[in-house]
């Protein structure tokens, strides 16, 4: 009996046609990535770091024994020979990450509207529209190598080891981020929102160690709003005291203050006024203030807002857990963003994957299951839509060579023995 459930191409070539080639064209053509490379192409580079960060390869050498097993098979991407650890070595090294990056970017927005269309964000409190709601954070992939500066005291024996930090911009109704700056994870993160692409009457949720009051009065004046934690230390007056509710008053718990306050702005001597909502954890007790410029939300959908921020939290372990970003192909500073680039390509194309087949599998199901059969040629979406084996496919004389004799039976059938 023959199975409908394979495909032409093995499942790497499978989810490499989510990539348009001519994607890929365009951002080689904007960054001349080929024009000192006679066998390693961009897009080579691509599928065959790709592969390694999907299967999560221990190292170089290991990432190119095991691309011999897709010998012959990568005919469908143009690819007739696999690559030497040196020649994959050197493009590492020398090619510029941003076309990797600028590739990315290139995909968001060719499958923008898909993305979003698949993450249903309710509004916040029934009031904050998530299509105007976007948080940012950063995360720290640690090096063994001072390439990028890494934070924190230099240990009193051996080495300090670097590390890279990925300044990373979500919005609350997609799954991928919109957003990446990449650098040595000692640079301050005050210094990314003068760097954040920011949008007049959109929201910025952050934690406090991004607090910058001088960026506070530039987003002021574009129209721009934020809302994030106040700093334990910081100084400000009192200009007044705004109404909540009484439930909130009469309960003890949530919204305890809603307040107008100035904090110093250095050049100014009037200052800067912001709103200030004071909010009692009902599950923790935990007092905390939230500083914001914006003045139509309600108290607790400002409170509500920042909780809705550590969904973001989610999305880093994600990255780090399902693909290879724990080793890095390369010790240069290209290789190293090059990689953290194509990781996050790979777990776009999931991401679509996953919001495809509505979520039939867990995200990490979904990944581990493509790893697991990179080099087959099963089709991976039918394979994800299927909630359990048929009685064909259990069949082991079906899906592989007999194990034991026919008088014995197979390894998924009961012994039919006559009395």
């Amino acid at each position: 009996m023959k199975t409908t459930k394979l495909s032409g191409q093995p499942i790497i070539c499978q989810l490499l046609s989510f990539i348009p080639k001519e994607l890929v064209q365009k951002s080689v053509a904007k960054f001349a990535s080929d024009r000192y490379y006679k066998t390693m192409s961009t897009y080579k580079q691509l599928v065959f770091m790709l592969y390694g960060i999907i299967s999560k390869s221990g190292s170089l050498n290991s990432l190119c024994k095991c691309l011999l097993f897709l010998e012959g098979k990568l005919c469908y991407l143009g690819i007739d020979k696999l690559p030497a650890v040196s020649t994959l070595s050197d493009a590492n090294c020398n090619r510029n990450s941003e076309v990797f990056a600028d590739l990315y970017y290139n995909l968001l927005d060719y499958y923008k509207d898909e993305l979003q269309s698949q993450s249903l964000v309710l509004p916040i409190n029934g009031e904050a529209l998530g299509e105007k709601l976007k948080r940012f954070d950063s995360t720290t992939f640690t090096l063994f190598s001072e390439v990028f500066k890494g934070a924190g005291r230099k240990p009193l024996e051996g080495k300090k080891k670097g590390g890279i930090k990925a300044q990373t911009l979500l919005p609350f109704d997609s799954l991928v981020p919109e957003h990446i700056e990449l650098g040595a994870a000692a640079k301050n993160d005050k210094d990314f929102l003068g760097q954040l692409p920011v949008k007049k009457g959109y929201l910025y949720v952050f934690d406090k160690g991004y607090v910058n009051y001088k960026i506070y009065s530039e987003w002021n004046e574009k129209g721009v709003y934020f809302v994030t934690l106040l700093n334990k230390n910081a100084s400000y007056n009192v200009l007044s005291d705004n109404p909540i509710d009484i439930l909130d008053i009469a309960m003890g718990d949530g919204v305890l203050k809603d307040q107008t306050i100035q904090v110093k702005l250095k050049g100014s001597k009037e200052g800067l006024k912001l709103r200030l909502v004071t909010y009692k954890d009902p599950h923790s007790t935990k007092i905390l203030k939230f500083v914001t410029n914006h003045t139509e939300y309600k108290a607790l959908t400002i409170s509500y807002i920042y909780k809705n921020r550590w969904t973001i939290e989610p999305f880093f372990k994600q990255l780090k857990q399902n693909y290879q970003l724990s080793y890095f192909f390369s010790d240069s500073q290209q290789g190293i963003m090059s990689q953290i680039w194509i990781a996050l390509i790979a777990n776009l194309i999931f991401t679509l994957i996953f919001c495809r087949n509505k979520q039939a599998e867990s995200f990490t199901t979904v990944v581990s299951m493509a790893r697991s059969g990179l080099n087959t040629y099963v089709c991976f979406l039918s394979i994800i839509k299927l909630e359990k084996l048929s009685v064909e496919d259990r069949d082991n004389e079906i899906v592989q060579m007999t194990l034991f004799g026919n008088l014995e039976g197979g390894v998924f059938q009961k012994l039919n023995k006559s009395p």
